[in-house]
């Protein structure tokens, strides 16, 4: 997803675990609050109306988003991780040990650390946009004796993927989970890949990565409108995050979640769509919405195993290796650098 600037200044902390094991986090990140307000003002402005799928994430977002995973219709999450649990050995035998595991939107590492007994990483370098779920996760960890060596970057990788301050000349799995890659549009994507690659200076070093199928659209059109709501819920409550950042008037009773499947594009796409005409003050600007007017807060793309293996060696990866449940709902790839 899109996230905050990226800054080349550092801010290096280091902290200390309850059993006295220290590890070193490095932000890079800099929110600089009137470039991203000034691009939120412009987005809802323009013609066809958008919001960055991060203003999602508040505190009440980020809530409703732990609870989208539970949903019966949301099979992403709960899929990839029982192709985990099943091929987790052969996984790893394909993988190997001791390498450095470089943990990309890393949260709270439990999927990660899942990993470890298997892989026996020689390091663990957690990357991701919130400096608090990164210090949480490596004190966690740190508390474990067995844990491997632990660094932290909180970065902004969406625009700029750069992890040599915490990456050390040795072989290095990137893992990206979550089908995250499908916020990307497909040109992003590749080009994001071609970052990882770029890092995978080493040896031995490679890729494993969570991609979402295409599938019937009726099934992912549900996985993204649940019937409970939550997803809904999770989307209008943007509405109300950007009135909070922007001091916009919008009354989320104005307006309607929309998440459907675009066959054609092969992506899903959110947006909110106004019930009625409503004119919303952004700023000094009056902007005036009509009934079934939408802004555009997310896409999720979804790849064939053939469309992302091509990606993948375009992006020069070679010699990916897929596994699948048994339904084909999800990708797991392994590729080498």
């Amino acid at each position: 997803m899109a996230t905050p600037h990226l800054i080349t200044t550092h801010r290096i902390a280091e902290a200390t675990a309850p059993v006295g094991r220290s590890f070193t986090i490095i932000n890079t990140l800099k929110l600089d609050a009137k470039t991203e307000l000034d691009a939120l003002e412009r987005g809802l402005l323009a013609p066809a109306a958008s919001i960055p799928p991060k203003f999602f994430y508040d505190a009440i977002g980020s809530t409703l988003y732990n609870a989208i995973v539970l949903t019966p219709e949301y099979y992403p999450t709960r899929t990839e991780a029982a192709i985990f649990e099943k091929y987790r050995s052969e996984i790893a035998a394909v993988i190997g040990t001791g390498k450095q595991f470089v943990d990309l939107g890393s949260g709270d590492s439990v999927k990660a650390e899942a990993w470890f007994a298997r892989l026996k990483p020689s390091r663990y370098v957690a990357v991701d946009i919130s400096e608090t779920a990164a210090q949480e996760a490596l004190a966690r960890l740190a508390g474990n004796a067995d844990a491997p060596e632990l660094a932290g970057l909180i970065t902004d990788f969406s625009r700029v993927l750069d992890v040599t301050s915490v990456m050390s000349k040795e072989p290095t799995l990137f893992v990206y989970p979550g089908s995250s890659i499908g916020n990307f549009l497909p040109d992003e994507a590749l080009w994001f890949l071609k970052q990882i690659r770029a890092h995978c200076e080493t040896a031995g070093s490679g890729l494993l990565i969570g991609v979402d199928a295409k599938k019937d659209a009726t099934r992912l059109d549900a996985a993204y409108d649940d019937a409970l709501g939550v997803t809904a819920a999770f989307n209008l409550n943007t509405l109300r995050h950007v009135n909070q950042l922007l001091g916009t008037d919008f009354n989320v009773r104005d307006w309607q979640h929309r998440g459907f499947y675009n066959v054609a594009l092969g992506r899903i796409e959110m947006h909110v769509e106004a019930r009625c005409d409503v004119t919303v003050r952004i700023r000094g600007a009056a902007r005036r919405f009509t009934r079934g007017e939408r802004i555009h807060t997310e896409n999720s793309y979804k790849y064939s195993p053939a469309q992302f293996r091509a990606i993948l060696l375009e992006a020069g990866f070679t010699e990916p290796q897929l596994w699948q449940d048994e339904q084909k709902d999800f990708n797991v790839f392994y590729a080498k650098a």
